[in-house]
């Protein structure tokens, strides 16, 4: 395919790189070790309206197209050292405003979306539970009809964000016989409704300014207006949110390896051992080279399947070969710009632990590894 960008989109692509490096940086290895989300940035994102990068300019956003939004939030990783931030942004883009824009009836729209793309709301996206999450379909958490509404109880686990959401996109079952296609619903639930709890926040590996938490609905109680994309709809929604999770997250980590990348091949242009440079050693020319070819074999496979959002019906196993070359490729560099860093890049001043850390979730949020080959081999027919 050609990917030869177009002048505005190599402009947006070097004005959000601008913006990240000037505006988006701060204490990372603090907030890191401390747990803080930076609300302060988020709001300097908002500014920008990078929470609502693919919704129309009419319903608040930026009203960009796939790739475009791709670019910019790969900008925002190269640019950003912060990658719970960035997975952040992106969660928030494909789980809560994608959703509302595609989903939503207008009124939701009228009552969420701008805030969505101007970061004055948080929302994401809650599936997962502890008995379900790769296997989507096993969700235990219910909404029975009572009255002009519906009660939703049930356990939500590992939810991005859930600490400090105001509007959370909760999948359960309206119809358990009918299952996950056609017995699953989405509904909005603002965090401030009784019944609502958010239990407690993980202490985790990586994405650690990411705050990532459980959620109890204790017969929390709802209007019909709150069911979104219709009742029993909650699968074409879910697998919509993922299709554009899984090529937006990874477009920010495409970002954060180039940025690993370029600092290690300048660490190997500069550092001598032997009296010369360990660049010009092969076995570290070789490593640098490997990380190179799987850095534009990565970014190949996420413009590929940002080109296919909206248009391909076979976009899932696009998503899916993305995130899951993208996710495994982040690992590799990650851990071969340790090595090539040796001793200080074991550090943790020096990014580069912390970069290794974000990189190992990447390979397990939005559906892990082997989630992904399994959705892949579907499409192969296995």
């Amino acid at each position: 395919m050609d990917f030869n960008l177009s002048a505005d989109q190599q402009e947006a692509y070097a004005d959000a790189l601008r913006f990240a490096k000037a505006q988006l940086q701060g204490d990372v290895v603090a907030r890191d070790r401390d747990h803080v989300f930076p609300a302060d940035l988020w709001k300097k994102c908002g500014t920008r309206r990078i929470q609502g990068l693919p919704v129309p300019e009419a319903l608040g956003g930026r009203g960009l197209d796939p790739l475009t939004c791709t670019l910019v939030l790969e900008a925002l990783g190269n640019g950003c050292c912060d990658a719970g931030l960035c997975f952040s942004l992106g969660a928030h883009v494909a789980t809560a405003s994608v959703p509302l824009w595609k989903f939503g009836t207008p009124e939701q729209q009228a009552r969420y979306l701008r805030g969505l793309c101007d970061g004055s709301i948080v929302g994401v996206g809650a599936l997962t539970e502890p008995g379900a999450g790769s296997d989507a379909a096993a969700i235990a958490s219910t909404a029975k009809p009572d009255g002009k509404g519906y009660v939703l109880a049930g356990t939500k686990r590992y939810i991005s964000d859930a600490a400090i959401a105001d509007v959370i996109v909760v999948y359960a079952m309206t119809d358990p016989q009918k299952g996950f296609h056609g017995g699953m619903t989405a509904f909005l639930i603002d965090t401030d409704r009784p019944g609502f709890r958010v239990t407690r926040t993980f202490s985790m590996m990586g994405l650690r300014t990411a705050p990532i938490g459980e959620i109890v609905l204790d017969d929390a109680r709802v209007s019909a207006d709150a069911v979104l994309g219709g009742v029993g709809g909650g699968a074409t929604v879910f697998q919509t949110a993922m299709d554009w999770e899984r090529v937006f997250l990874m477009a920010s980590q495409i970002g954060a390896m180039q940025r690993v990348l370029d600092r290690s091949i300048q660490h190997a242009r500069t550092r001598k051992q032997f009296g010369q440079a360990i660049g010009k050693f092969q076995a570290v020319a070789h490593r640098l080279v490997d990380l190179k070819v799987n850095l534009e074999a990565a970014r190949l496979l996420v413009y590929r399947a940002a080109t296919r959002l909206d248009k391909s019906k076979a976009v899932s196993l696009d998503a899916a070969m993305a995130k899951l070359f993208a996710s495994e490729a982040a690992v590799e560099t990650a851990l071969d710009a340790i090595r090539t860093h040796g001793a200080s890049g074991y550090v943790v001043d020096n990014e580069l632990e912390r970069a290794l850390r974000d990189a190992v979730g990447s390979t397990i949020y939005s559906g892990t590894s082997d989630i992904q080959r399994n959705i892949i081999a579907r499409w192969l027919g296995m």
